[in-house]
């Protein structure tokens, strides 16, 4: 094997697929849960530390409007007192606290404190801090530039109104370190998820086809007879389902591998027998010949019985070449349009002569005119074994009657005779090849045993069905029905 069709091979077998399965199903949530981790927690950590500003802020609200940093009379000027030195204390502390930024303004935009000191005095206008003196709580995250802005409003108790805010901006470099230690955490934790997955799909792989490989093995195992031993693998439906579809596989090509060596047994047989009486009638013709001169009744007597072996040796050769071309995967059939009232009776003419000489009558019981599409030398064959059939396994003076009928769909052919008749437990048989129900009767009336397999044969060919009822003693019906219309499509039936 070379190495392009053993990675073909590799690439295409369900164990690697499966593998790349279960792969799938187990890294990706895990790539995806390393992502879900880290950004989680930085958006939790963002939103905790929004939050514990925004409750800090809300305290000190109370001591802003107390100490009239946005009072004098909407003027923007500030009171003086103890009291906005606490106040100016707790910005300085909140904003050491979080190493960042606090600025106070009032409802005109004014920057009235800025613990930078830069800004006061100052008008500010953001998108953000407009929403913010309108009642909204707006919270922006830049990860870029690695800062919160916290912009929280100073609400009045009395009359609930926004008379200024809070603009607090703060490092975020605490969260990023955080997360960069997380993230290496998490990626060992990634990593021995990764060759755990691997190491467990690898298994897991392995043993789901584990069963697919033991139906293979069963199969080609040398101690396996693949004509004798049934193979049951029961662990999945799938491979009870394979195994059934093996047995009966098996069964088939059994009973066809009994069927074959009965038929080479009994071809054997059956062109050995006449080479076999030439043999002998030729021999004593040679004895004779050495004793002395031989007459010429007995020379006479051996030479047509010589003929007769030579003509029912040619007929079980013709009969044989029949079978195997109808037996061909395709076998040629040549269809056409084909009065059939013509065509039997054309058939009947032919075998009358041959009936006339014990006396048995034919009679044809037509009763509408049928065109059909059919192979006329193998339909042919097919009703010509059926009559000759009824000619030969008859009663001295007897009669064979035959009648066409149709529907819409098919024509019927029923072939009824006053013969011998067959048992009951040999009719399902008689379709076989070299069968026989009497072997020394059919032997001297000079019958093959393929006469009715032949027919059988013709009339599958074309899709149609032959049925036989008959009792011992009592005579013989063969009734075949075939399709007006030959189809492709259309399955023979039996």
């Amino acid at each position: 094997m070379n190495q392009n069709s053993r990675v073909k091979r590799i690439f295409g077998s369900m164990h690697f697929r499966v593998l790349i399965l279960l792969l799938l199903v187990g890294l990706v949530p895990v790539f995806l849960m390393k992502n879900g981790i880290l950004q989680g927690f930085e958006d939790q950590t963002v939103s905790m530390r929004a939050s514990m500003i925004r409750n800090q802020l809300s305290r000190l609200s109370a001591d802003i409007i107390d100490a009239g940093y946005l009072s004098a009379g909407g003027s923007g000027e500030t009171v003086s007192g103890g009291n906005s030195d606490v106040v100016d204390k707790e910005l300085a502390q909140i904003a050491d606290l979080y190493s960042g930024r606090v600025i106070l303004v009032n409802y005109r935009l004014r920057i009235i404190r800025d613990t930078y000191l830069l800004d006061e005095g100052k008008t500010v206008i953001a998108k953000q801090l407009i929403k913010c003196l309108q009642g909204e709580n707006p919270d922006y995250y830049n990860a870029e530039n690695d800062f919160i802005e916290v912009i929280c409003p100073v609400i009045e108790d009395v009359t609930k109104t926004v008379i200024g805010a809070f603009i607090v901006s703060i490092p975020t470099i605490d969260i990023i370190v955080a997360r960069r230690n997380l993230s290496r955490a998490v990626l060992i934790m990634e990593v021995v998820l990764i060759l755990l997955i691997t190491l467990v799909s690898l298994y897991a792989s392995r043993l789901l086809v584990r069963p697919f490989g033991k139906v293979t093995a069963m199969m080609n195992s040398g101690g396996t007879d693949f004509l004798t031993d049934d193979i049951s693998m029961p662990e999945y439906t799938e491979t009870e389902l394979l195994s059934e579809a093996y047995n009966q596989m098996r069964h088939r090509l059994q009973a066809q591998e009994e069927s074959r060596q009965m038929f080479v047994s009994n071809v054997s047989h059956e062109l050995k027998t006449p080479m076999t009486s030439m043999k002998v009638l030729s021999d004593s013709l040679i004895q004779q010949a050495e004793i002395g001169e031989v007459p010429n009744e007995l020379y006479k007597e051996f030479m047509l019985d010589i003929g007769e072996e030579i003509d029912r040796e040619n007929k079980i050769i013709t009969d044989l070449l029949n079978l195997v071309r109808m037996d061909r995967n395709s076998p040629d059939i040549q269809i056409e349009e084909t009065n059939i009232n013509d065509l039997i009776g054309l058939i009947l003419k032919r075998l009358r002569p041959i009936a006339a000489k014990r006396g048995i009558e034919i009679a044809l019981e037509s009763y509408k005119p049928i065109i059909a599409q059919v192979d006329q030398t193998k339909f042919t064959l097919a009703i010509s074994n059926l009559v000759e059939n009824g000619i030969k396994y008859n009663q001295e003076n007897g009669w064979v009657h035959i009648s066409l009928n149709t529907d819409n769909t098919y024509f019927f052919v029923k072939v009824q005779d006053s013969g011998i008749g067959i048992p009951e437990e040999d009719q399902g048989q008689i379709f076989e090849r070299f069968y026989r129900v009497d072997k020394s009767h059919s032997r001297e009336i000079g019958g093959t045993g393929l006469g009715l397999a032949i027919t059988r044969q013709a009339v599958l060919m074309h899709h149609g069905a032959i049925r036989v009822y008959s009792r011992e003693g009592e005579g013989t019906t063969f009734t075949v029905r075939i399709p007006l219309r030959y189809s492709e499509q259309d399955q023979p039936q039996v």
